[in-house]
Parts: C-alpha cells; sequence; structure tokens
C-alpha cells in the first residue's frame, strides 16, 4: 500500500496543475500498445474461441507492461533524494479532476452562451451517444451522465487504487481501464478479443465505484436513496452507482432512450421522479463534483493520519 498522503499529494497537484497538454499522455503509449496488439491478434481467420484467448494474452502482457513500468518508476522514486516527488509528478497522469472539470464546464458556458452547435461539439468529446441529435436537455443530461461516471474510473478508482497498490496499481489500473475502452466492445469484432479487458475493467471499478457514489451522496447530503434503489438497474454494474447517486442528489432524473450510430436504446431511468436536467444543471453538477472531490481529499488525509498511529 501506499501512504494515503501521497496519494493527496497527488490530487492535489494534479487539481492545481493537470498535465501539459503539449507532452505525449502515458495513456497514449498504451493506447498504441493495445491498437498494436488488436490489429496483430484480434484476426478475422481465427475462430471466436481463439481469439478469446488472444485477448486474455493480450491483456496479460499489457498488465505486465503497465505493472513493470510503474514499479521501476516506484524503485526510482525510492533511491533517489526527493523521491516522493517524482513518484507524486507521475501519478498524476493517472488522475483526471482537473480536466473532467474543464471538458464539462466547456459545455456548460456553451449552452449559457447559446451556442448549441458548440455545445453539441463540446460534450461529443466525452460521450459515444450521437450528440448531432441531442437538444439543450439531452447535452445537459449527457455532460451530467459523464460527469458522474467519469469521477469514477478517471479519479476516484485511479487514487484508489494508487493507494492500494502504489504506481504499479495505478499504471495497471489505468491500462485495464484503456483497454476496455478501446477494444471492450460488444460489436463482433471485439466481443471476443475484448472479452477479458471488460470483465477485468468490471472488476477493478467494483469498489471505486460504490466508493463514488457514496463520495456524491454524501457531498450531496442526498441521493443515497436513488442510489441504492436504482444503480443496479444500469446494463454495467458499476456505473449505475455514481449516476444514480447524482441523480438524486441533483434532484434531476437520467437515463432513458438515447441514440448510438443511428439507433435509438432504451436505457434505466434513475430518479424517475426528478426533473429533466437543464443547461443551469451542469453548473450545479460541477459544484457536486468538486464538493464530492473534497470528501474524497478529507478521506486520503484521515487515512494518512491514521496511517501514522
Amino acid at each position: 500500500m501506499l501512504d494515503p498522503l501521497v496519494a493527496l499529494g497527488v490530487a492535489a497537484v494534479e487539481a492545481g496543475v493537470g498535465y501539459p497538454r503539449r507532452l505525449s499522455h502515458p495513456v497514449q503509449w498504451i493506447g498504441a500498445l493495445i491498437a498494436t496488439l488488436d490489429r496483430r491478434w484480434n484476426r478475422e481467420d481465427i475462430s471466436p474461441r481463439a481469439r478469446r484467448v488472444a485477448g486474455i494474452a493480450a491483456l496479460i502482457l499489457i498488465i505486465a507492461v503497465a505493472g513493470v513500468a510503474g514499479l521501476l518508476v516506484q524503485q526510482l522514486a525510492a533511491a533517489v533524494p526527493f523521491g516522493v516527488v517524482l513518484l507524486i509528478v507521475v501519478a498524476t497522469t493517472g488522475v483526471a479532476q482537473r480536466s473532467l472539470n474543464a471538458h464539462v464546464d466547456a459545455v456548460a458556458r456553451a449552452l449559457a452562451a447559446g451556442r448549441i452547435d458548440e455545445a453539441r461539439a463540446q460534450v461529443g468529446l466525452i460521450v459515444g451517444r450521437d450528440t448531432d441529435v441531442l437538444n439543450v436537455q439531452g447535452i445537459a443530461a449527457a455532460a451530467l451522465e459523464s460527469l458522474a461516471e467519469s469521477f469514477s474510473d478517471g479519479v476516484i478508482a485511479p487514487l484508489f487504487w494508487l493507494v492500494v497498490g502504489g504506481l504499479p496499481g495505478l499504471f495497471i489500473y489505468k491500462a485495464v481501464n484503456t483497454a476496455d475502452s478501446m477494444i471492450g466492445h460488444m460489436e463482433p469484432r471485439w466481443r471476443d478479443f475484448g472479452f477479458a479487458a471488460a470483465r477485468t475493467d468490471d472488476l477493478l471499478n467494483l469498489v471505486p465505484a460504490r466508493l463514488t457514489g457514496t463520495l456524491i451522496a454524501v457531498a450531496a447530503g442526498a441521493g443515497f436513496s436513488t442510489m441504492l434503489a436504482d444503480a443496479r438497474k444500469h446494463a454495467s454494474p458499476n456505473a449505475g452507482w455514481p449516476e444514480a447517486a447524482m441523480a438524486g442528489g441533483l434532484g434531476l432524473r437520467f437515463g432513458g432512450p438515447v441514440q448510438y450510430d443511428g439507433q435509438v436504446h432504451e436505457r434505466p431511468v434513475f430518479n424517475a421522479n426528478g426533473l429533466p436536467p437543464q443547461g443551469a444543471d451542469i453548473g450545479r453538477g460541477l459544484a457536486l463534483y468538486r464538493r464530492a472531490c473534497a470528501v474524497g481529499w478529507a478521506l486520503l488525509l484521515i487515512g494518512g493520519l491514521l496511517w501514522r498511529l
């Protein structure tokens, strides 16, 4: 395990500085490896079973590369003066508090200015649904649902695995999460090859997703009952927890029909008695998100103090 106060330092530095846009992000490196393995091992001329075996092998390789990289950097940090600074700086690459806030805020600003086409373009950067058909309510719902889910897998889960497994744990989580986003799909091409990545990502997010929902509900002073009642309705074993908590915490209705690749998909409704999201609700959601981050920081502080007893 890693000292929670070090993780708190990671969260604080990342929130204050973020990651320089001019530099290549480590996630891009692991993404390049995943894309190469997908291209070479996920071949159409092999059976579905062989594809699944190839996907398992690919995931093991991805995890090994990420884990060894994290271990080497962590060992280097332990061997040099002010190594904790090196560890904190490197670990900030796995956390996305600042960028998540910035992306969702860009949607809110565009809607507030009445630039709906820009708002659609901005929300399209963080969601997979068809955005060209979204009205103001649809854009606001997409932004807030993405904010809740990304708070889990972009902020709380990385910090959780950093504390549990140090830098190797953080790197492995980010590698698996990236693999899930790239190949963990149900389309025929990836259904078998990405099976292992998708299931492993589900496993690694079991605790963080529920922790995230709890942080949101605590920060809102509401949302527990909605989370407990509605979270399991989601097709994902994890995404429903933060989304339902956010819906209940803001008094809004999430879910319902949404369009992907021209086809309408029915989704479960969270907080069915809530109001439809409006553009102004994105600002409320961001304020709740920042309060939930603060609650998470407080937990790290308390954990760090207990670590020293």
